[in-house]
C-alpha cells in the first residue's frame, strides 16, 4: 500500500504540482503587483475591523481562526521536523518561498469564494472551490471532483494525521496508550463537531491566537537562548537551498531537488495555499469592508503567520539545538520537535509541545471538518441531511489515525492534498480575471478615501453568475467604519 502511495506521490508533485504552484503563484505575485509586498500593512488594518457579523455568517476573525485552526497544526510541528529530516535545512527556505508566493494565491482564491457564496437552506453562508467552480465557471462536475477530494483530505484523512501527531507526543511525554488519546479525541471533538459551523468558529476564535502566542513565546526564548548560533542557522538554511552545502560531497542536484520537494510538500500542508481549504472558511464571512477583497486580505495574513512566523520558529528551534547533528535513530517528527525543546527547557519542554500539539491539532481537527461540511452541502444542493453520517465518518478517521503508523498517514495526506490543489489552482487561474477586476475596484475606492463597498450593479457580467440577495443588500452598521 505504501509503496504504491509513493509512487502516485512521485507522479503528482515530482512531475506537475510543484511547477503548478509555484508558477500560477507567481503569476498572481505580478498580476496583482506584488500585492502581498506593497499591502502588507493592510492585512493588519482590515484585522482591525473583523469583530462584526450579520446572521448569515461568522466575522472575518473568526473565519480567519478557523482557517489558521486547520493551518496552525502538526505541519508546523511535525512537518517541520519531517521536512528537516528528508530535505535537509533547505527545505525551510523552500516553505519560506512557497509561503511568500502563496500568500497571493490564497488572496485570489479567498476573494473568489466570497463573491460566489451561498446560502444553505438553514441561511449560513456556504461557499469555497467547488462553488466558484459550479457559479463562475459553470463545472458542477469540477467542484463535485474537487468537493470528493476535498472531503477525502480534510473530513478524512488530515483528521487522521492530526490524531497521530497526537498520539505520538502524548506517547513521548506522558506513556499515554494511543487507543486511550483516540477515544479521548473523538468525545471531545464530537461534541463541538455536532454543534455546528459557530460552534467550531467559537472554539477557533478562543484557542488559536492563546496557544499561538504561547508557543511563540517559548520559541522566542529559546531562540534567545541559542542567539549566536542563530547567523549559522540562517546561512546554513540558505546554503543548503541552493546545493552549496553538498558541493563537496557533488550531490548538489539531489540535495536541491529533496530540499525542495519536501519544503514545497510540507509548506503547502502547512499553509494550504492554494489547496482550496481556506476558502471554505472565507466564505463563511460577513466581510468587513463590505467587499470580497476584503477576506481575501485576511486570509493572506493567515499564511504569513503560519508559514513565515509559527513555522520559522520551529525550524530555529530544532536547527539551533543541534539534535539533527546527531539524531537518534528511532524517533522522527512530533518526537524531534520535543526533544528539540527539551534540549533547552528540560523535561518540561516535551510536554509543553505535547500540550501544544493537541490544542493546535485538536482545533486542525474540528476546523478540517467545517471545510469538509461546506463541501457535503454543496453536493446534496444546499441540504444538510448528510451532516449526520459525515460526522461519523470524521470521527472514525481520528480513532483510525490515533492507532495508525505515521508514514503511511503522511502519505495519504500528501495525494489527497495534491489532487485537491491540482484542481483548485486550474479553477482559480481560469477565474483569476474576475479577482483581478475585483481588487483593482476595491483599491481604487481605498485611494479615494473611501470604505471599500461591492456594487454588484456595477458587473452585470458577473451579477449573472452570483446567487441572488448575496450583495445587492450591505449592512448598514457596516457602513459607519474606515480602514485605512
Amino acid at each position: 500500500m505504501t509503496d504504491i502511495i509513493n509512487t502516485l506521490n512521485g507522479l503528482l508533485w515530482n512531475h506537475l504540482l510543484i511547477y503548478l504552484l509555484l508558477g500560477i503563484g507567481l503569476y498572481f505575485t505580478f498580476r496583482t503587483g506584488f500585492i502581498q509586498f506593497r499591502h502588507f500593512g493592510h492585512m493588519f488594518s482590515v484585522l482591525k475591523h473583523s469583530k462584526k457579523s450579520d446572521k448569515s455568517g461568522i466575522s472575518p476573525f473568526q473565519a480567519l481562526c478557523t482557517s489558521l485552526a486547520a493551518r496552525v497544526g502538526t505541519g508546523n510541528l511535525t512537518g517541520v521536523a519531517i521536512a528537516l529530516t528528508a530535505g535537509g535545512p533547505g527545505a525551510i527556505f523552500w516553505m519560506w518561498v512557497v509561503a511568500l508566493i502563496g500568500m497571493a494565491t490564497s488572496f485570489i482564491e479567498s476573494t473568489l469564494a466570497q463573491l460566489y457564496k451561498t446560502r444553505d437552506d438553514q441561511g449560513n453562508y456556504r461557499g469555497g472551490p467547488a462553488y466558484y467552480m459550479e457559479r463562475g465557471l459553470k463545472a458542477r462536475w469540477m467542484g463535485v471532483l474537487f468537493s470528493v477530494f476535498l472531503i477525502i483530505a480534510f473530513g478524512l484523512v488530515f483528521n487522521a494525521v492530526q490524531a497521530n501527531s497526537i498520539a505520538q507526543a502524548s506517547k513521548m511525554a506522558f506513556g499515554a496508550d494511543a487507543g486511550y488519546v483516540g477515544a479521548l479525541l473523538v468525545v471531545i471533538c464530537g461534541v463541538i463537531i455536532f454543534g455546528g459551523l459557530r460552534s467550531i468558529a467559537r472554539v477557533a476564535e478562543l484557542v488559536v491566537p492563546v496557544m499561538a502566542v504561547a508557543y511563540l513565546i517559548l520559541a522566542f526564548w529559546v531562540m534567545g537562548h541559542y542567539a549566536e548560533r542563530l547567523p549559522d542557522v540562517f546561512m546554513l538554511i540558505i546554503k543548503s537551498a541552493f546545493g552549496l552545502q553538498e558541493a563537496v560531497s557533488g550531490a548538489v542536484g539531489y540535495g536541491v531537488a529533496q530540499a525542495m520537494i519536501n519544503g514545497v510538500q510540507r509548506g503547502l500542508f502547512s499553509n494550504e495555499a492554494g489547496m482550496g481549504s481556506a476558502p471554505n472558511a472565507a466564505a463563511s464571512a460577513a466581510p468587513f469592508p463590505p467587499h470580497p477583497v476584503s477576506q481575501g486580505y485576511v486570509q493572506m495574513l493567515g499564511v504569513f503567520m503560519d508559514t513565515l512566523v509559527i513555522c520559522s520558529a520551529t525550524a530555529m528551534i530544532i536547527l539551533s539545538s543541534g539534535v539533527l547533528d546527531n539524531p537518534p535513530g528511532d524517533i522522527n517528527g512530533i518526537e524531534i520537535t520535543q526533544l528539540a525543546l527539551s534540549s533547552v527547557v528540560g523535561s518540561w519542554g516535551s510536554t509543553f509541545v505535547a500540550v501544544a500539539i493537541f490544542f493546535f491539532a485538536f482545533t486542525s481537527i474540528i476546523a478540517n471538518y467545517a471545510y469538509a461540511e461546506s463541501n457535503m452541502v454543496f453536493l446534496e444542493h444546499k441540504h444538510t441531511k448528510g451532516l449526520f453520517v459525515l460526522r461519523l465518518a470524521a470521527l472514525g478517521m481520528v480513532m483510525f489515525g490515533a492507532l495508525s503508523e505515521m508514514p503511511l498517514v503522511w502519505k495519504m495526506a500528501d495525494f489527497s492534498m495534491g489532487l485537491m490543489a491540482v484542481t483548485n489552482l486550474i479553477a482559480i487561474l481560469l477565474l483569476s480575471g474576475v479577482a483581478f477586476k475585483l481588487a483593482k475596484d476595491y483599491n481604487q475606492q481605498r485611494k479615494t478615501g473611501k470604505l471599500p463597498q461591492f456594487d454588484i450593479n456595477l458587473y452585470p457580467e458577473i451579477r449573472k453568475q452570483v446567487e441572488d440577495g448575496i450583495w445587492e443588500d450591505t449592512p448598514e452598521p457596516l457602513v459607519e467604519q474606515k480602514v485605512n
